[in-house]
Parts: structure tokens; C-alpha cells; sequence
């Protein structure tokens, strides 16, 4: 029986542990030669080694599989190309490129420094351009491939203390969707997950109440794991027609997420003065607001 991924070499970045190192894993069992990138470094992005990368293309390789360790980081434009340019030099060609790499440097924004600003917004948003822009070459050559990045509730619904997480993550949702219009007549499909994982990048939530306790303790039943099979789908051939999209993994959950679209508006024949939007627009629109919630409001259920 074919495997959903045979012949195809993926390029995985942040593989090193986590939700990537499951999907570098899955990736290879169902057939893929895989690229598995990680810059080694701590939560905070600091920090450097590729012993990450290469226990893991260990594990592969002793599975089985096919990978190469690659310690690049997602933030240079150069070591970016470098990545696609040793799959194509050892497999012979890249199909897929799944933007995992991150970090946190979490922070109320009136305590936020540009550094940390900066650092978060490079490795998530800018890592996802330099790794599918230059996979974007390939992709146009052999008229297709596809591209999954992670982007996250922090940015689609909101998180506290995450201005910087946030911004980069709701940026990758419109990336992507950019991506998956330009590149439509090669075939090229682009496509984002918001997991719901216990992961490095979620063990910094703070553990100080009994509220935040049992939060914690709800998170770790949703393992790596279960996010890595949708990553695998959407690289695969059976996701033909499948871009554009945003889609969430909680445990054994499947969501599909809604996109910005106007939901009501208001009219005046001559124009509007300040007075008149307080007085009748506002007023008019004021049921349909979006309310100021974070992930959890949203997700108050006990995962499934």
C-alpha cells in the first residue's frame, strides 16, 4: 500500500523537539525524505547547537527512513536557501516546506522591548517568507508543492502579554493566504495550522493559581502528536485543491477557521460626521462587535 508522502523530500523546520519533531517523524514513516532543521537554541532563541536536529534524523534513520540534520536559522535569507538546497543536493528535489520554527519572549506590551519585538516577529513571520521563498523557485519549476505554516490563536483570537507572538502569527494567516493566490497556477498550495499542543513553546504559561493549574494540566493531554497527521495530509497529493486554509488540532479535533469578511454595515447618503457615527453607525453596528476575548474564552471546552 502506497504511503501518503512516498518519494516526497519535506523540509522541517524547528524539528528538533515538539509539535516538528512529530511531523518529521510522521512525515518520514509515511514515505518522505525529510530535512529536519533546528537551530538548537533555548525558548528565547538564544543559544546554538544541532544535536536537537541530528537525535531526531537518528531516530528516523533507525525507523527506517531517510533525513539529513540541518542547523541553519530560519532568520537568514541565506542559511533559509541553504535548507532547500540540501534537500534538493541529497533527495534530488523538495516537495513541502512546514514553517515550525518559533520563539516566545513574552511580555505586557507596555513592558515590551523592540529586541523582543523584533526577535519573535524575525523567526516567525520573517523564518516563514526566507524558507518559502526560496522553495518558491523549486515549487514553480516542477509545478507544485506545499507549503504549511503554523500560525496560532494567539494572533486569530488573542492572547495576553503576546503582542509580538501575536502580530507574527496573524501575519503568517495573511501570508499565507498571499502565497496561496500568487502561486495557484503552479500548483503551489500554502496552508496553516494553529495547534493545540503541550510543547516547549507553550511550558513558559504561568502556574499560579489553581485556574491556571488545571489549564496546564488540560494542555498536556494534547500531545505533539496529534497535530502532526494534518501536517502530513496537507503535504500530500490528497490535499489537492486544499490551499488558502486555516485549520486548528486540539487532540482528536478538527477546526476549520473562518476568515475576515464584512458582517454588517451602514449607509448615509451624504457622508458621515464623527457625532453621526457615535449616534447612528456605532449604534447600529455595536451587536456585531467582536469582543475582547483570548484563546481560552473561545476554546472553554474540555478537549475531546
Amino acid at each position: 500500500m502506497a504511503k501518503a508522502l512516498d518519494g516526497k523530500v519535506v523540509l522541517v523546520t524547528g524539528a528538533g523537539g515538539g509539535i516538528g519533531r512529530d511531523i518529521a517523524l510522521m512525515a518520514a514513516s509515511e514515505g518522505a525524505a525529510v530535512v529536519v532543521n533546528d537551530l538548537g537554541a533555548s525558548l528565547k532563541g538564544t543559544g546554538q547547537t544541532e544535536s536537537a536536529a541530528q537525535a531526531v534524523v537518528a531516530e528516523i534513520k533507525a525507523a527506517g527512513g531517510d533525513a539529513i540534520a540541518d542547523g541553519g536559522s530560519v532568520t537568514d535569507p541565506e542559511a533559509a536557501r541553504a535548507m532547500i538546497e540540501a534537500g534538493v543536493k541529497e533527495f534530488g528535489r523538495i516537495d513541502a516546506v512546514v514553517n515550525n520554527a518559533g520563539i516566545l519572549r513574552d511580555g505586557f506590551f507596555h513592558k515590551m522591548t523592540y529586541e523582543d519585538f523584533d526577535a519573535v516577529v524575525k523567526v516567525h513571520l520573517y523564518g516563514s517568507f526566507n524558507t518559502s521563498r526560496a522553495a518558491a523557485d523549486y515549487f514553480r519549476e516542477q509545478e507544485g508543492g506545499a507549503l504549511v505554516h503554523m500560525t496560532s490563536t494567539s494572533g486569530l483570537i488573542g492572547n495576553l502579554a503576546q503582542a509580538n507572538y501575536s502580530a507574527a502569527k496573524l501575519g503568517i494567516a495573511a501570508f499565507s493566504k498571499s502565497v496561496a493566490l500568487d502561486m495557484k497556477r503552479w500548483s503551489v498550495r500554502s496552508n496553516c495550522i494553529a495547534p493545540f499542543a503541550w510543547s516547549r513553546m507553550i511550558s513558559s504559561i504561568k502556574t499560579e493559581t489553581p485556574d491556571q493549574v488545571a489549564r496546564v494540566a488540560k494542555l498536556k493531554q494534547m500531545t505533539p502528536a496529534k497535530v502532526a497527521p494534518m501536517a502530513c495530509f496537507l503535504m500530500s497529493d490528497k490535499a489537492d485543491g486544499v490551499s488558502g486554509q486555516i485549520f486548528a488540532v486540539r487532540n482528536n479535533e478538527i477546526f476549520l477557521f473562518n476568515q475576515p469578511r464584512p458582517v454588517r454595515s451602514v449607509h448615509s447618503g451624504h457622508g458621515w460626521t464623527a457625532d453621526e457615527i457615535a449616534e447612528r453607525a456605532i449604534p447600529a453596528l455595536r451587536s456585531q462587535f467582536t469582543p475582547l476575548e483570548v484563546s481560552a474564552d473561545v476554546f472553554s471546552w474540555d478537549p475531546v
